[in-house]
């Protein structure tokens, strides 16, 4: 009987800290930017420069932790990691080892209809380090230092983690939480949230771990995916064919879905860590962590508990909302101005997740007004614009952010709901169309929907097609 073989993961989840500017120097933290142009002599390693604590990564730091139900530790203190690499300008990297900010959290995650909880053994404050760029044509190496003295946080999980659903569960649910707390914008694309993840495989039933790799270079849930999938096989058959997994570093490549050793952690190089000389230990006192407390706002779960409640929308539709901060935020912000959550609701599950999928756009990109798409909703509850005017008025508010009230007035949008008037468009199409007619009145119900198109035509869709319909028939009859 063949052998089963059971997958066991942890990851190394490294977070990008939202503050304007880094963790020790007043340099932007901005995405992009000219190579070297966000730095100065402390984020290049200069002799002499000293670094500054910036207080915004600590309460971050700690919002997290709290949020992922972790013990804070009060009295934690910078280490040393010490570490020779070109986008390294220190030669040391300024992280935490021996007392890390936050320790023996968890997450609940759901698979299908199972909950689980995924352990953190900790999470620690520390500096990221350059960037490497590197030209194929001119056969060199730059480094840009932008990304030097940016803040991350590290959150380390138990290895509690057995499928890549799993994984993905525990990415999407930091990432939701981390979002909500306006900590990072967690965009994988940019490297704002990096996972470096830890496998090993074992036989079902064993309780002693495999060889362990771990696999670095993976910017997306999907590449995440492919990664551990590629590294499970790999170490079956390695194992199948009576071979031993070697302990190594593995660097993923998504064009070719496989993956190759990078470094061997036979040997793995001793960091030298020693306390750093330059910064003091930080004090966190039971006053600042109720301050940071008080100040958390409600997270998704809560939210999606209170949006059944009081909003009364479908379970599907308040998922998909608050899987966003940004959309919640709207929903709501539209919902107070017009009082209508289920019409917000379908706006944004409807017209606003399709414009999105065809400009290639997020939901953080959203950037039209709430009050905008709360007028729309009230200027078609009142019967002044049909259905399809509203969706050719809402694109424009999600393109250009426009105030519907003046865009309806200054292109004449209104419906138009003078009898007389319709009337005698209605008796213009009717003569042109005996044909339709003569269909109609011989019982084919389809031929009315063509008179109505050619009304609707012929008054550039300001008609009301509920008042269009009933007259037409009272016309034909």
């Amino acid at each position: 009987m063949a052998k089963q073989y059971e997958t066991v993961i942890g990851l190394e989840v490294h977070v990008e800290l939202a503050t304007k500017t880094k963790i020790f120097c007043g340099c932007s933290t901005a995405f992009g930017g000219a190579p070297n142009t966000h730095t100065c002599p402390v984020c290049t390693g200069m002799p002499g420069s000293l670094p500054v604590l910036n207080k915004q990564v600590v309460e971050y730091a700690a919002a997290i932790g709290l949020a992922t139900n972790c013990e804070i530790t009060q009295v934690c203190k910078f280490d040393r990691k010490n570490y020779f690499y070109p986008d390294n300008p220190q030669n040391y990297q300024i992280s935490q080892l021996y007392l890390p900010i936050a320790r023996n959290g968890y997450v609940e995650i759901e698979v299908g209809s199972t909950k689980k909880k995924i352990r953190i053994h900790e999470m620690h404050m520390e500096e990221d380090a350059g960037k490497l760029v590197h030209d194929e044509w001119d056969d060199t190496s730059l480094v840009d230092f932008n990304r030097s003295g940016v803040p991350l946080v590290e959150i380390v999980s138990e290895p509690d983690m057995r499928s890549a659903d799993e994984v993905m569960a525990y990415l999407e649910k930091l990432r939701l939480i981390i979002q909500y707390l306006g900590a990072s914008d967690c965009k994988l694309q940019e490297g704002s949230m990096r996972a470096d993840v830890n496998l090993s495989v074992r036989e079902v039933g064993s309780d002693k771990f495999g060889t362990r790799t771990e696999m670095k270079n993976l910017n997306s849930f999907k590449a995440i995916a492919r990664a551990i999938d590629g590294e499970r096989q790999r170490q079956i058959d390695l194992l199948e064919a009576g071979r031993a997994v070697v302990q190594e570093t593995r660097r993923w490549d998504d064009n070719k879905e496989s993956s190759h050793a990078m470094r061997s952690k036979e040997d793995a190089q001793d960091y030298r860590y020693f306390p750093e000389p330059d910064l003091v230990p930080i004090v966190i006192s039971d006053e600042w962590i109720a301050e940071i407390k008080a100040r958390q706002p409600e997270l998704r779960t809560e939210k999606l508990e209170r949006y059944k409640k009081e909003f009364d929308i479908p379970q599907y539709d308040a998922e998909i909302i608050t899987s966003s901060k940004h959309m919640a935020d709207i929903f709501e912000a539209a919902t107070a101005v017009c009082g209508k959550p289920k019409k917000v609701a379908n706006w944004l599950m409807v017209e606003t997740l399709r414009l999105l999928k065809e400009r290639g756009q997020e939901p953080e990109d959203i950037c039209f007004a709430p009050e905008n798409l709360a007028k729309l909703i009230a200027l078609t509850e009142a019967g002044t614009i049909n259905s399809s005017v509203a969706k050719e008025v809402f694109e424009k508010i999600f393109d250009e952010n426009i105030d519907p009230d003046k865009y309806v007035e200054e292109k004449g949008l209104k419906i138009e709901n003078d009898e007389g008037a319709l009337e005698q468009v209605l008796a213009k199409v009717i003569a042109e169309n005996p044909q339709a007619v003569a269909d109609y009145k011989g019982g084919k119900e389809k031929a009315l929907g063509a008179l109505v198109g050619q009304t609707m035509k012929a008054m550039k869709g300001k008609a009301n097609p509920g008042l269009v319909n009933q007259k037409l028939r009272e016309m034909l009859s």
